[in-house]
């Protein structure tokens, strides 16, 4: 029971996206994803398939319980915004360098925009944290940190 209420996080969206695979034919695989506070959580389509259009989410049995998870500490940008043929086309960049290329469809709220703002989001609200464990730290040691160089 303690271990579920630890593992929820806010969802902020949930829906379809289409990962390239890093392989070498690098083709496109359906993923759901779930936009969290935290990240981004990536789940795999059981039963193979890349084919067929469909274009709305598939049912819930149809999705792996197992999810890669791209967590915001370790992300640096969403970059390389693409429009082609009603699709939208975007880059993930991990602060490792690795690039990780997705998908979706143009109409409705664009993915990249969303994650972009989560994750700006969530550098912001560590910035502020940072910024408040010094000044604890500091008054900790009584200091001001007026003097103090940066």
């Amino acid at each position: 029971m303690v271990n579920m209420s630890v593992s929820v996080k806010a969802m902020m969206r949930d829906g379809q996206l289409e990962k390239r695979s890093s392989g070498l034919l690098q083709l496109w695989k359906k993923k759901r994803c779930v936009l969290t506070e935290e990240g981004l959580r990536l789940h795999s389509c059981k039963g193979g398939g890349g084919g067929g259009g469909g274009g709305g989410p598939a049912p819930e049995s149809g999705w792996s319980p197992k999810a890669k998870e791209l967590r915001f500490e370790l992300m640096t940008t969403v970059d390389c915004v693409e429009y082609k043929r009603g699709m939208v086309y975007f880059t993930v960049v991990m602060a490792s360098g690795k690039e990780i290329d997705f998908r979706c469809p143009q109409d409705g709220t664009a993915w990249n925009a969303e994650i972009a703002l989560a994750l700006v989001r969530f550098k912001n609200l560590q910035a502020v944290q940072t910024g408040r464990n010094r000044r604890m730290s500091a008054e900790h040691l009584g200091s001001t940190g007026e003097d103090e160089e940066l």
